[in-house]
């Protein structure tokens, strides 16, 4: 029965472990907005948002696609 399914137990947890990445980049993504309309912020433009976050954000898309596309140990082509 375990057999059957296309993804091994190790590739679900690769995938979750991209998962968790994604969603603390986008997590990081958060705030850096102002109250007052009349003031400018410049929080929203710092190293944690225009950088560190969508690196961490594609880290886990490709963690996830890699996860997804390798072939589990063991099995053969028919």
């Amino acid at each position: 029965m375990k057999d059957n399914f296309s993804v091994s137990p190790k590739g679900v947890k690769t995938i979750l472990i991209g998962l968790i990445l994604m969603v603390s980049g986008y997590i990081l993504m958060l705030g850096g907005g102002s109250g007052d309309p009349a003031v400018f912020n410049d929080a929203m433009f710092d190293f944690r948002r225009m950088v560190a976050s969508p690196v961490l954000v594609v880290l886990g898309i490709v963690i996830v696609i890699v996860a997804i596309m390798s072939r589990p140990a063991g099995k053969e082509d028919k």
